[in-house]
Formats: structure tokens, C-alpha cells, sequence
């Protein structure tokens, strides 16, 4: 009679857990599905918005090279290698 006694409360644990288990898989595999969405629609998956900043990214190293490349910098950076000082803040 214990034994049987035993199995039954070992069944009941067996079969309570397989259920928990269930349940959660059922309300975490929704929440899941509905991130995978959420990272498809933000904006660095979108193919054009990753074309957008690209081209910007293109266009600032652009501004900054013809920055760096004016006369009036070329000049400062000379002056600030040989030790002549420079502008200051």
C-alpha cells in the first residue's frame, strides 16, 4: 500500500511539473514570437534605413576629410608639430 501510496504522489509531482512546464511554454513562446516581430520592424533591419545611414556616414567622413584637408588646418597642424603653439580653446 505504500508503494503504491508513493507512486501515486510521485506521478501527481510528475504531472504537476509537466504542466507548469506547459503553461510557461505557452506564455513564453508568444512573448518570443512577438520580439522576433519587434526586431523585424526596427529601423536597422529595414533596408532602406540602413541605406540612409550609410550614405550619411559617407557624407560626415566626406565633410570631415575636406575639413582636414583646408588650408587654414593644414597650417595649425604645422605649427603645432614644429612647437609654434596653435589655437587655443
Amino acid at each position: 500500500m505504500e508503494t503504491l501510496r508513493k507512486a501515486l504522489v510521485v506521478g501527481a509531482v510528475l504531472g504537476v511539473g509537466a504542466g507548469v512546464g506547459t503553461a510557461l511554454f505557452v506564455l513564453v513562446t508568444p512573448g518570443e514570437q512577438q520580439k522576433q516581430a519587434m526586431l523585424k520592424e526596427m529601423p536597422e533591419q529595414d533596408p532602406q534605413r540602413r541605406d540612409e545611414v550609410a550614405g550619411t556616414k559617407e557624407l560626415l567622413l566626406a565633410t570631415l576629410q575636406e575639413a582636414v584637408a583646408t588650408q587654414e588646418n593644414v597650417a595649425w597642424r604645422k605649427n603645432w608639430m614644429s612647437g609654434g603653439g596653435g589655437k587655443s580653446a
